[in-house]
């Protein structure tokens, strides 16, 4: 383990398939601004690992506060509105962890994304995915997985969609992307199956995007 990380944070990365990834894909030195932070795991990694210059955005009081005992800086913001505090390309990526399905506008933070950031890196959870598909189907019920581990009333999702939604959704923005890199949960069953379509089998995507 890396000086400076803690045992629960590095844990916590890698059970977290696409923060592992994301984590990788960083270069060293970068400016990072992460959308949604969370309790700050992925960023301290991000400047203990890869020298980052990092801050984060979170509006939970309490995530925060796990940020400042980590040492990642961090802004209370809602994602919903104006990030206007930002300026144009001050940052070499801009990350968006699983969070792009529980604001009001997608497509307006997108657009926020590309205009702070030189690059965005987007997880997305796969609404599309067999097992959800499955449940819905046959249960005609909202799926409860292991990306999808809340029932319908308790998550923050208020729009659900698939890889291919999201694809779709680049291209009437002009947005590129540059990077599509579909992953699976640990332990799911249909991890060796996504080379075949990944819109049916990934969990979750994570795509490397920019203007």
């Amino acid at each position: 383990m890396t000086m400076g990380m803690k045992i629960d944070d590095a844990n916590a990365l890698v059970a977290r398939s696409d923060l592992s990834a994301i984590a990788e894909m960083i270069p060293m030195d970068a400016k990072i601004l992460d959308l949604g932070c969370g309790s700050g795991r992925l960023l301290k990694a991000l400047k203990t690992l890869r020298h980052a210059k990092v801050m984060g955005v979170e509006r939970n009081q309490d995530k925060i506060i796990e940020c400042v005992q980590r040492g990642v800086p961090v802004v209370q913001a809602d994602l919903n509105e104006q990030l206007t505090e930002f300026p144009d390309h001050s940052y070499d990526y801009v990350i968006l962890s699983r969070t792009l399905q529980t604001v009001k506008r997608p497509d307006k933070l997108l657009n926020e994304m590309m205009r702070i950031g030189n690059h965005g890196i987007i997880s997305f959870m796969n609404f599309g995915q067999i097992e959800a598909r499955l449940q819905l189907f046959f249960g005609g019920h909202m799926p409860v997985t292991k990306s999808l581990p809340l029932k319908w009333y308790e998550t923050e999702n208020i729009h659900p969609g698939t890889i291919k939604d999201l694809r779709n959704l680049f291209r009437s923005l002009d947005i590129k992307v540059l990077k599509e890199m579909p992953i699976a949960q640990q332990g799911d069953l249909f991890k060796l199956l996504i080379p075949l379509s990944s819109s049916l089998f990934a969990s979750n995507c994570i795509f490397v995007i920019s203007k």
